[in-house]
């Protein structure tokens, strides 16, 4: 079976071995019992299929990957996102990205029970990421507005306030204040997270009053923890466990979306914005109680941290078998290799009160002068020449093309760690003693 699309710039025949690779591959999984229930030569054989599918997709796109890109894109005129580029990838290549109906039969299933379609949408964001024409037209789809956050901005700029599931965001004195508010997980973060962090952004980047943007965590209603504030316990292994942490709408739209976001600022089309096209505007984090996985990565892109001393700060992420987001790629800058190494893959603690921690703690206070401090702090960044000078900062130390290099290979490396047993097995252990 062959495929020929019309495209802008001619795309190319999908390659029948790979179509007939692919159909073995989905029809094995359609034959034999759910992951869990397979016997050992079972799961072999399934392995086998999907290696020899995955090894022809790698081939034909780090052949025509640009093509195929221009063909989803209308030649670069469509600024798609992610979640938008593999769902129309998966129309029009149904051979080298899964459709919707192997996602959602995917993710009705416990992460041991998935089949790993995720992992092709990996091998091909992997692609487009490396592909220098390609990546960084993806990298500034993801860098625009969110359709969510262009209908609720007149709201913000007329009230001062949107009340999310997840995050309350309020402008006061030309503060964008950003509360994490998830009182009863401690702020761990799922795919709901994401969507209302993104959204939150985009709004405090778009509204001309604001001028400088702050991240806290809210006070919770966790027992171990109620009424005390918490910056962030991290990714959601409940979540996780449960099959309900998505590769593209929570580990990469993470990434790519509000977290780059913050860095480079959001991006839109101004008539007369001549000298740039980014709305960018400094960040101020302020860290109560402790900053776990995803909420250390989270302290990586601000322009100020402040930490109460008896907060704490870890990445646990190698020992849950998964990649601390963009950290490796950005810790080592703050750390140094050592420190980093020893963070990311023993996972070492730092406390605020530690001298190492000032490797990326701006300010550490007590807990009473918090609220001081971090106004403070918020006054020292309203100017100008802040912002100027954020923006050469920022790529000197983080250039575009070596994050897009990172990216690319997070896309398929953190795929693969999503399905790798050992994950699995600790997920589902976690996943146990919650129930």
């Amino acid at each position: 079976m062959t495929t020929t699309l019309a495209a802008p710039d001619a795309a190319p025949v999908v390659w029948p071995s790979l179509y007939e690779a692919a159909e073995r591959a989905w029809e094995l999984e359609e034959s034999l019992p759910r992951p869990t229930s397979r016997s050992p030569e079972q799961q072999a054989v399934a392995a086998t299929a999907k290696d020899a599918a995955r090894s022809l997709r790698v081939q034909f796109l780090d052949a025509h990957v640009d093509a195929l890109y221009d063909r989803l894109t209308a030649g670069r005129t469509l600024a798609l996102r992610i979640e938008e580029l593999v769902e129309a990838a998966a129309t029009a290549f149904p051979a080298l990205v899964p459709s919707a109906e192997r996602l959602a039969s995917d993710r009705s299933r416990p992460q041991a029970d998935k089949e790993g379609h995720e992992i092709d949408q990996g091998i091909f964001l992997r692609a487009v990421l490396r592909s220098p024409s390609a990546g960084p037209h993806l990298l500034d789809a993801m860098l625009r507005p969110t359709p969510r956050a262009l209908r609720l901005l007149p709201e913000f700029t007329r009230t001062g306030i949107v009340e999310m599931e997840a995050v309350r965001l309020e402008r006061r004195d030309g503060v964008a204040r950003l509360t994490m508010c998830r009182d009863d997980c401690l702020n761990a973060e799922d795919n709901q997270q994401v969507d209302d962090m993104e959204t939150a952004v985009d709004l405090a980047l778009l509204d001309p009053a604001v001028r400088v943007g702050l991240l806290r965590g809210g006070e919770m209603s966790h027992p171990r923890y109620r009424g005390k504030r918490v910056f962030s316990a991290g990714i959601n292994l409940k979540n996780l466990s449960s099959g309900d942490i998505s590769l593209v709408d929570f580990l990469l739209r993470r990434e790519l979306g509000y977290i780059h976001k913050l860095v480079r600022g959001v991006l839109t089309d101004r008539p007369g914005q001549w000298h740039s096209p980014h709305i960018e505007k400094p960040w101020v984090a302020a860290v109560d109680g402790f900053a776990i996985g995803g909420g250390f990565q989270l302290l990586l892109v601000f322009d100020h941290v402040l930490a109460a001393a008896d907060a704490y700060f870890t990445l646990p992420a190698a020992k849950e078998g998964i990649i601390p987001g963009v950290a490796n790629f950005r810790y080592s800058r703050f750390a140094g290799p050592c420190l980093a190494r020893q963070v990311i893959l023993q996972g070492r603690r730092i406390r605020a009160s530690e001298p190492d921690a000032r490797l990326m703690i701006d300010e550490v206070v007590e807990p009473h002068d918090m609220d001081a401090a971090i106004e403070r702090s918020l006054v020292r960044l309203d100017s100008e020449a802040v912002l100027a000078n954020r923006r050469m900062l920022n790529l000197a130390e983080e250039p575009p093309d070596a994050f897009r290099a990172y990216m690319a290979e997070f896309a398929l490396q953190q795929a693969l760690r999503l399905y790798g047993q050992d994950v699995i097995h600790k997920v589902g252990r976690f996943g146990a003693r919650s129930a």
